[in-house]
């Protein structure tokens, strides 16, 4: 069972086992390299949880915090 990357606290990481969501919302995440068998590392949160900062495939990307609870890593 995994979390999803909101979850997450900063300085971890995990192995991206899902996508959900349909449409536009998964086409622009994995447009962005956030695809299914990918590590992905959590480098900092705002003080309010949003937005969130990431690593995926060695550049950094921010996030919204509700695409973020569409990604589930283990």
């Amino acid at each position: 069972m995994g979390r999803t990357l909101k979850e997450l606290q900063p300085k971890t990481g995990g192995k991206i086992i899902k996508i959900q969501g349909t449409g536009a919302v998964k086409r622009r995440l994995m447009d962005m390299g956030v695809v299914r068998g990918t590590e992905i590392y959590i480098e900092k949160k705002a003080p309010l949880g949003d937005p969130i900062e990431v690593k995926v495939k060695g550049y950094n990307l921010t996030l919204r915090k509700e695409d973020a609870e569409k990604i589930i890593v283990e």
